[in-house]
């Protein structure tokens, strides 16, 4: 079994002090067996303590902005490695720690200094959960067919409607909710609000199981009435609030593929280095030697996908939208390949229940999904080049 990820790329001229000290901050995280300590049978509860821990240790403030006003913005850098150190060894802590900040990015871009006093801290602290609440049966990739609706009503919106895929759902404190209010058609008639888990009207319908387990649900709105002040900068802002919230976060769904395809490599030289066969090592084979050629320069190409997006946001201050849309395509597509192959290696233990190859292969499933799905990358990249060329 691999003993820890590999940290060669960290030396590219990507990154800074800062990031190679937060990485030792990982590590040390890591290092203290707090992983080893969740039950991750109990899923809900899982994700709770998992939140608990890393707010603990100070390692939500990378995720999720301060609230003081003119705070620095998310170094997507920071977000990135800290999802790909996280997802080599655990994949619901991956998960624990992005949803802290995608819940609150459109709170910490667009929210009034009353509500980002009130709920970055809590959620940078670990004390709440958060959830980012977009989705509906018939309005995922097509934002714009969005049916959930807010009436502005004077000094209060009045929020109807259901959302579904929602992470989260179920245990947050806090959700960040786009709803339609009706001022143009598709995308330009939507706005953001912030929604309380105890607020009335405000409901679970239904939670969702999946292959890889993580806490999703469908959430109902049913007269649910909430201030005004909930509402995230102005009316008709939702869908631009959305997306600049998605800009940020995208580059990080790569970085916990590589994440997965590292720790899938890396498990993969573990084993064929000491499997027997035919009198030598799997490893002495050419055809298992000619696989590792392919993955190592298919992570390390992603990889530099990934950071590159990163980058240019942190440091350039460029729009990286057709970047990140390339990371998260690329990385996700080849931590799928990467770790089918490795299971391929690892022959009838790589589908046995309970092995970590046989857990990566669930869990890099839904990458190529949420957060836009492989063929909206591709939509979106080809959106982008157009536009430029115009």
């Amino acid at each position: 079994m691999a003993t820890g990820p590999t940290r060669d790329h960290l030396q590219w001229p990507f990154f800074e002090p800062k990031h190679h000290a937060f990485v030792e901050r990982l590590d040390s995280f890591v290092a203290g067996g707090t992983l080893a300590q969740i039950d991750h049978h109990d899923v809900d509860n899982a994700c709770r303590a998992l939140v608990r821990m890393l707010g603990k240790a100070g390692l939500l403030e990378s995720a999720v902005a301060e609230s003081a006003p003119g705070a620095p913005p998310i170094d997507s850098r920071l977000v990135c490695v800290a999802r790909e150190t996280l997802a080599w060894h655990d994949g619901l802590a991956d998960f624990a720690f992005a949803m802290q900040g995608l819940g609150t990015g459109a709170i910490a871009l667009s929210g009034s200094p009353e509500l980002r006093a009130a709920i970055l801290p809590k959620v940078r602290s670990g004390e709440w959960l958060a959830a980012f609440a977009l989705s509906e049966k018939d309005a995922g990739s097509d934002v714009g067919a969005m049916t959930c609706a807010a009436r502005d009503d004077g000094e209060s919106y009045v929020l109807d409607g259901e959302k579904t895929w929602i992470s989260n759902g179920g245990i947050a404190d806090i959700y960040t909710i786009f709803a339609r209010t009706g001022e143009a058609p598709g995308t330009r008639g939507i706005s953001a609000f912030v929604v309380f888990a105890d607020d009335p009207g405000f409901s679970v319908v239904e939670r969702i199981e999946v292959m890889a387990p993580h806490p999703l649900a469908t959430i109902r709105f049913e007269n649910c009435r909430i201030p005004a002040s909930r509402r995230l900068g102005a009316p008709a802002e939702g869908f631009k609030i959305a997306m600049r919230t998605l800009d940020i976060f995208r580059a990080s769904v790569a970085a916990a593929a590589l994440g997965f395809a590292r720790r899938a490599m890396d498990e993969a030289i573990a084993h064929v280095k000491a499997r027997r066969l035919f009198g030598a090592s799997l490893a002495d084979l050419q055809l298992t030697q000619a696989a590792l050629g392919d993955m190592a320069a298919g992570i390390d190409a992603a990889a530099l996908l990934t950071y590159r997006a990163a980058w240019r946001r942190d440091v350039q201050k460029l729009p990286a939208t057709r970047e990140a849309a390339m990371a998260k395509m690329n990385a996700t597509e080849t931590a799928q390949w990467v770790i089918d192959r490795a299971l391929q290696m690892f022959g009838g233990r790589g589908v046995r229940s309970g092995e970590v190859i046989e857990k990566l292969y669930r869990e890099i499933r839904a990458l190529r999904i949420y957060e836009g799905a492989t063929e909206v990358q591709k939509l979106i990249i080809a959106r982008e080049l157009l536009k430029d060329a115009q």
